[in-house]
């Protein structure tokens, strides 16, 4: 395989433009999207949400222009319905969410209540494309240990239901009440992934494999594999951060498979633990090093993922464009870091949404 396309899928939360409040309006943005072509927006769990779709990419220059345009199409569409569309992975104003009206996510709150009910969670979905199956199941055991790290450079919901949560992605501790959710064990081939996918079913807990919720999973409905651990970004520019990184970590460990070199494995456990301290500060304080198992600075775990994929990266081209993205939001910080710092110069949750807003889909 050449170069690997990547394409990105972002969940976009509507706002009332005033009060910052989540609006059940998907259906109408919908709507107005389909009358303006704009094929890529679809509907999720939620009616105060939406869905943006990349084309498959092979340059990141060609992967931010998709990511800008899909935001510009949602947000265009959503103030036709008199809201806006932004790139909050949690809404900072209390909300009330009101499922969308389609038959499987109806028989979902039937069977998981609460859980589905109230979740108002917007993510970040990279699908990296692999030759094959066993490839991607190779490629999908062997980056396990390095995913926490996507997920503090994402980091882009401190709030919930009006108040700080504490943590930097409080998405990703309310995705976790999906029983499929979170870091998944060595499988060692396609088929014990899908025999192991399969059994989950089985069980009668899962409604079908959609709900298959893992950290990273193989795609049903494309040849990638899908790494869903991150949250939306608050910038166009961090989701290209985390799609190159994913791009490059799934070509790593895919060359290391192939070459019979011995890979990385960290316990389900320690995996778990280290995607939790990364939803809980994000790069505000130690992140969990894959090599050692222990605490160690954000700025140098994230380092350590790029030199872990530096060859990958070279080979790409993006080695410059890569270093400069991670400098950014290293030195700015991330958008739970955005939030807090809107909310203490304001008070007002309503303004950090405004101000969240101006940033996902910058004018002029």
């Amino acid at each position: 395989m050449g170069l690997r396309r990547v394409g990105v899928e972002e969940e976009l939360l509507l706002i009332e433009p005033d009060t910052g409040r989540p609006s059940a309006v998907a259906g109408t943005v919908l709507q107005v999207a389909e009358r303006a072509a704009a094929q890529d927006l679809e509907s999720e769990l939620q009616q105060q949400q939406v869905e943006t779709n990349t084309q498959p990419c092979s340059s990141l220059d060609d992967l931010g222009r998709e990511l800008r345009r899909g935001r510009a199409a949602a947000d265009g569409a959503a103030r036709q319905a008199g809201v806006r569309a932004v790139a909050l992975a949690t809404s900072p104003v209390p909300a009330e969410p009101e499922l969308a009206r389609k038959p499987r996510y109806q028989k979902m709150a039937a069977a998981f209540g609460l859980t589905a009910q109230e979740l108002l969670t917007c993510g970040c979905h990279v699908h990296v494309e692999v030759s094959s199956a066993d490839e991607g199941a190779a490629a999908l055991d062997r980056i396990q240990p390095w995913l926490a790290i996507l997920l503090a450079l994402s980091v882009n919901s401190p709030f919930w239901q009006g108040a700080d949560s504490s943590y930097a992605s409080f998405r990703y501790q309310a995705w976790g009440r999906w029983p499929s959710a979170g870091p998944t064990d060595w499988f060692g081939s396609a088929q014990a992934y899908d025999d192991t996918v399969q059994q989950m079913v089985r069980t009668g807990t899962l409604l079908d494999t959609g709900m298959v919720y893992f950290d990273a999973r193989l795609s049903q409905r494309y040849p990638t594999l899908e790494i869903r651990i991150a949250d939306i970004c608050l910038r166009a520019d961090d989701a290209v951060l985390i799609a190159a990184l994913a791009r490059a970590l799934v070509e790593t460990e895919a060359r290391a498979w192939r070459q019979g070199e011995p890979a990385l494995q960290l316990r389900t456990e320690l995996l778990r633990l280290a995607a939790w301290r990364a939803s809980r500060s994000g790069l505000d304080d130690a992140l969990i090093s894959p090599a050692t198992g222990q605490p160690d600075k954000a700025a140098s775990v994230a380092g350590m993922l790029v030199e872990h994929v530096s060859d990958a990266l070279a080979d790409a081209g993006e080695t410059a464009t890569v270093a400069e993205l991670l400098a950014a939001v290293l030195a700015r910080g991330t958008g739970a870091a955005f939030q807090r710092e809107a909310y203490q110069r304001s008070g007002e949750l309503a303004d950090v949404a405004a101000s969240a807003a101006a940033v996902t889909v910058p004018q002029g």
